[in-house]
């Protein structure tokens, strides 16, 4: 696809008090693109790395301090769009233990927000959202003040799926 940007996101999974949760960032709101977002860490593929798979072990260790060999990945999903700014977005599914400490970068990522799949499925609703002065209708998730959209909520929905597909 010409213009198109590959990126490779980490969809962080733990299992604690019997339930599954993931793992997310908020973007600092004064970023130039998807500022504020919650988002999964990730970022765009740097020349010279083997693969997405790794281009997402490093982002997630350069925006939460998460190390590659802290993470088992367990699958990938099906990649995703970002409409606005033109990414192909490969989210791959790693499974880590839980209470961890986060160590954030101060460039990118305002918050770690860890939210039960439960919570996350509770607050799914097609929202009417205003995106640069458009409204839109969306899938979104939506946990306490906690409003997830885009490609990342359709990342969720296709995660979801494969969950309920193996009886979780």
């Amino acid at each position: 696809m010409r213009g198109r940007i590959d990126a490779g996101v980490l969809v962080p999974l733990y299992v604690q008090d019997d339930g599954l949760h993931a793992v997310f960032t908020k973007r600092r709101d004064d970023l130039r693109r998807h500022p504020g977002e919650i988002s999964f860490p990730g970022g765009r593929y740097d020349e010279g790395e083997a693969d997405l798979r790794a281009t997402a072990l490093r982002e997630a260790h350069e925006e939460i301090g998460l190390a590659p060999d802290a993470v088992e990945i367990v699958g990938a999903l099906q990649p995703t769009p970002t409409i606005a700014t033109g990414y192909a977005v490969y989210p791959f599914v790693g499974v880590i233990e839980p209470g961890r400490e986060w160590t954030l970068s101060s460039r990118e990522v305002a918050e770690v927000l860890e939210l039960s799949v439960d919570s996350l499925r509770a607050g799914y609703g097609r929202r009417r959202l205003l995106r640069r002065g458009i409204p839109i209708r969306i899938d979104t998730y939506q946990v306490g003040e906690n409003l997830i959209w885009g490609a990342t909520a359709r990342i969720l929905a296709d995660l979801f799926d494969r969950l309920e597909a193996v009886g979780r």
